[in-house]
């Protein structure tokens, strides 16, 4: 019943503020200008450079790849991820992504969102051991790259610069079934069978701590 109730208050909060954002939208902007225009509305939570703000439960996501931002709004439109009752930040984000109305409007914000420069987010998680997630990485990089930088063919996102709280809770919700669970997100399944082979929250945060160094090697 509260998830439903939540759900409600976050769709009309959603419709309120594409209101606004919409009309501000001209079918004459470029790519780029209407990117920014729609992006308007994504600052109210991942802030206006796309740094993210870990209280309304938004991942910096300045920079990520447009391929995968685009991805990412087109499967939170479809339910395809963001309608699991345990995953608070999905359920936010699946009605928010509902406004862009048209693959256009997703490119559009994808480019932006791709073109920010990347921010290096504030280090939240503490008490992870880099030399152990070290190890514990050599299965990631098989997909996310060596260096974290993401690998577009095989549909594996930009881990560097990424918020390390944020890394943390999508491998607790892998780990839970709140995320990759939903067959028409096979990517997301895929990355469910990898968080079992971290077997407890130590190791999650260990693997989070060297992926955080990553950062700081660029």
């Amino acid at each position: 019943m509260r998830t439903a109730r939540t759900s409600r208050v976050l769709i009309s909060a959603a419709i309120g503020l594409v209101a606004l954002v919409s009309a501000g939208v001209s079918n004459a902007d470029g790519p780029m200008e209407r990117g920014e225009k729609l992006f308007d509305l994504c600052t109210q939570c991942h802030g206006p450079e796309g740094e993210g703000m870990r209280l309304s439960l938004a991942p910096s996501i300045a920079g990520l790849g447009e391929w995968y931002v685009a991805a990412q709004l087109r499967v939170f439109q479809s339910g395809a991820r963001g309608t699991h009752p345990d995953d608070l930040a999905g359920l936010r984000m699946h009605p928010m992504s509902r406004w862009l109305r048209s693959d256009a409007d997703i490119d559009a914000v994808a480019a932006y969102v791709a073109n920010l420069p990347v921010m290096e987010p504030e280090r939240l998680v503490e008490g992870g051991d880099p030399k152990k997630g070290e190890t514990l990485y050599t299965t990631c990089a098989n997909c996310h790259g060596p260096d974290g930088s993401g690998n577009q063919t095989v549909n594996a996102p930009r881990l560097r610069s990424m918020s390390d709280w944020y890394l943390l809770s999508s491998l607790e919700k892998y780990k839970t079934g709140a995320r990759g669970t939903n067959p028409q997100n096979p990517n997301s399944m895929l990355m469910r069978g990898m968080a079992y082979q971290l077997t407890d929250e130590q190791s999650m945060k260990d693997l989070v701590a060297y992926i955080m160094t990553l950062s700081d090697s660029n």
